[in-house]
């Protein structure tokens, strides 16, 4: 039988490697990543933003799915033949959809969406306070003298 140190010898090397391995594991190959710094930084920006089609709940940045890899090799081509980050993300929305925006524009239909919850508490608000406002207080009742008498009797106590 081995003592807790000698133990704790052999498994400590064990646990580390698994807590490193537990890190974030982005799905960028070196492969995609571009030459010049400041490209690269706008691709990642950009394809941080986008939602990977396949795994919807991850960016392509983040995603292993082979969709994910072909936008992030098309939105690196775009950059480096001199588009926008206005005009990647337009071209691979016209493609996908707003779907794939994590955070959906503010216009067209989605504008209803953005603006809906707003005006639902507006409208919930202002009928609070109407509703507050209409309602009638009844009046206090004077006490009577026995009533009177019985308070004055608990208050003593």
């Amino acid at each position: 039988m081995i003592g807790f140190a000698a133990w704790r010898a052999r498994t400590a090397p064990l646990v580390l490697t698994l807590a490193l391995m537990a890190g974030p594991a982005l799905a960028v190959q070196p492969d995609e990543m571009l030459a010049d710094p400041a490209l690269e930084a706008r691709a990642r920006e950009i394809s941080r933003n986008i939602r990977c089609p396949v795994c919807q709940g991850e960016s392509i940045d983040d995603s292993n799915a082979a969709i994910s890899h072909d936008l992030r090799v098309i939105i690196r081509e775009r950059l480096v033949a001199g588009d926008t980050d206005d005009e990647v993300v337009d071209f691979i929305v016209d493609r996908y959809g707003e779907f794939v925006l994590f955070n959906p524009r503010a216009s067209g239909s989605n504008l209803i969406l953005w603006l809906a919850g707003p005006a639902m508490l507006v409208l919930g608000g202002g009928i609070a306070f109407f509703a507050m406002r209409r309602r009638e207080v009844a009046p206090l009742a004077a006490l009577t003298a026995a009533e009177e008498a019985r308070l004055k009797e608990i208050l003593k106590d």
